[in-house]
C-alpha cells in the first residue's frame, strides 16, 4: 500500500477513535497541556504500529490497548502521582449539561484516586466494553478482569461515602 493510502486510513482511524484516545489521556493527565501531550504521544505510537496493524483484533481495542499503555509509560516515566483534573472545555462540549460534567468530575476525581491499572480497567468498563476486550486490551484474563472490576467498584462506593 501507498503511503498515501496509509497515511489516509491512518487519519480516518484517528478521527473515528479521537474521543476514545481524549478520554484515555484525560484519565491519566493531570492538566490540560499535560492531556494534549498525551494525546499527540498516543497518535504518535499509534501511526508508529499502524503499518504492523493486521486486524486481528477490532481497531477499537488496539487503539484502546496503544493509549493506555502510551499513558502508562508516560505516567511511570515521569514516576508521579497524578492528581484530580478540572473538566476542560472539550469535556463540557461532550456534556452539554452542567449536571452531567459536574457527576463525571465527581467521577473522574475519585477515579484519578486508583492505581494505573484500576483506571483502565473502569474507564473500559464505563466505555461499555467486554470483560474479553477489556482483558485483551490489558493483558490479563477474562476472569481477572471480572474480579479486579467488582473490586474496584467496591473500592469506588466505599470513596464516594465518605
Amino acid at each position: 500500500m501507498n503511503k498515501s493510502k496509509l497515511g489516509q486510513r491512518f487519519l480516518r482511524l484517528v478521527d473515528s477513535y479521537k474521543q476514545v484516545i481524549y478520554k484515555v489521556c484525560f484519565m491519566y493527565a493531570t492538566e490540560d497541556e499535560t492531556i494534549s501531550d498525551l494525546y499527540q504521544e498516543v497518535v504518535l505510537n499509534l501511526w508508529t504500529a499502524f503499518p504492523r496493524f493486521r486486524s486481528e483484533s477490532k481497531p477499537s481495542t488496539w487503539v484502546y490497548r496503544i493509549s493506555v499503555n502510551t499513558c502508562i509509560s508516560r505516567l511511570r516515566h515521569n514516576i508521579r502521582q497524578p492528581k484530580t483534573v478540572s473538566i476542560t472545555t472539550s469535556m463540557a462540549d461532550l456534556f452539554p449539561k452542567e449536571s452531567e460534567r459536574e457527576q463525571l468530575k465527581e467521577l473522574y476525581q475519585l477515579i484519578s484516586q486508583l492505581g494505573e491499572l484500576e483506571r483502565a480497567l473502569i474507564l473500559l468498563w464505563l466505555d461499555n466494553k467486554s470483560y474479553e476486550e477489556i482483558a485483551e486490551i490489558l493483558g490479563i484474563s477474562v476472569s481477572n478482569v471480572g474480579v479486579r472490576i467488582n473490586r474496584v467498584k467496591a473500592r469506588l462506593r466505599e470513596m464516594s461515602n465518605h
